[in-house]
């Protein structure tokens, strides 16, 4: 019985590893080893980076959050207590652009949310 060869299927394997390392450096884009080897780390990091940049925009909302509350005389801890108990169903996200968009509609936000229970900042 002949022996099967690998050719077509290790030639279509190559140019796929290839492929996804165009634009890396030197023998990275160009060798297969090298190549396979950042591909697989650059797709580790991809995914990693993925579920960090959920928490990296929570973390500027919340920053957009607690500079716009300040400037009315609250806390942003206050804040968003005074929120759970005035039962507004609004995120992080949306509040950090009405504050942005709409500083009048923010206004009576905060005022609801300092009515619910948010006390003044000392």
């Amino acid at each position: 019985m002949a022996r099967t060869q690998y050719k077509v299927a290790h030639h279509r394997k190559v140019k796929r590893v290839l492929k996804s390392a165009r634009g890396y450096y030197g023998a990275r884009s160009k060798l297969l080893r090298p190549a396979r080897d950042t591909v697989l780390r650059a797709r580790a990091y991809a995914t990693r980076d993925r579920r960090a940049r959920k928490g990296e925009f929570r973390a500027l909302w919340i920053t957009r959050l607690t500079a716009a509350v300040r400037a009315r005389g609250i806390s942003y801890s206050r804040f968003m207590s005074g929120l759970k108990a005035a039962n507004v169903a609004l995120n992080r996200k949306m509040l950090s652009e009405i504050a942005i968009a709409d500083p009048a509609a923010f206004d009576r936000i905060v005022e609801m949310a300092r009515a619910a229970g948010g006390k003044e900042a000392a």
